[in-house]
């Protein structure tokens, strides 16, 4: 069993202070094995925070990245799932399915992790899973101010995963579930 969070669109400190205390509450060092984030950390401290909760950490850079160092996009092997990751302001129309799908053909992964429009979104689509974390902080976003922070968390256990939504909604954290299989005729 493999815990990987996924989150992103935190815009701290220029959209929102820092991370909700009920989610830092819960995000604490040594339980997740990997760190994926789809990028607007904004500032260093996030990326150390980050960090801190664990050392194997994946960035892409999102438009208000000051790091120029993060990549557009980034494929990473955990288990038997290959990962893709892409801020998703690339993505146009923005967080539109059929463009989204492409792109992860283009990266040929298992999982596609994009954010951008601060909105969670998880789907199942042509044998592989397109997940959108929305944004940690709930910072509003270019398309609406009506956000709630969420983030996910997948479980990666052989060819299963299981994606954990947690999201804040009138201060108490909601989660939801989706339950995912690898076959085989998906590439690994």
């Amino acid at each position: 069993m493999v815990l990987v969070l996924a989150l992103g669109d935190l815009h701290i400190p220029h959209r929102a202070p820092d991370l909700p205390a009920k989610f830092k509450s819960m995000l604490v060092p040594g339980k997740i094995q990997h760190i994926i984030c789809t990028g607007n950390l904004c500032i260093k401290e996030v990326h150390d925070y980050l960090k801190s909760l664990c050392p194997d950490l994946h960035i892409t850079r999102g438009e208000y990245d000051e790091d120029a160092r993060y990549p557009e996009t980034k494929t990473v092997t955990i288990g038997q799932f290959k990962l893709g990751l892409c801020h998703g302001h690339q993505v146009v129309p923005w967080g539109d399915l059929d463009s989204l799908a492409m792109l992860q053909r283009q990266l040929d992964v298992d999982i596609l992790v994009t954010g951008h429009t601060h909105q969670f979104k998880a789907y199942k689509h042509e044998g592989g899973v397109v997940i959108n974390p929305g944004s940690a902080t709930g910072a509003h976003s270019s398309i609406t101010y009506d956000v709630n922070p969420s983030f996910v968390l997948m479980d990666i256990d052989g060819l299963r995963v299981v994606v954990y939504v947690y999201e804040l909604i009138d201060g108490e954290v909601k989660v939801d579930k989706i339950d995912f299989k690898k076959t085989a005729t998906m590439h690994g």
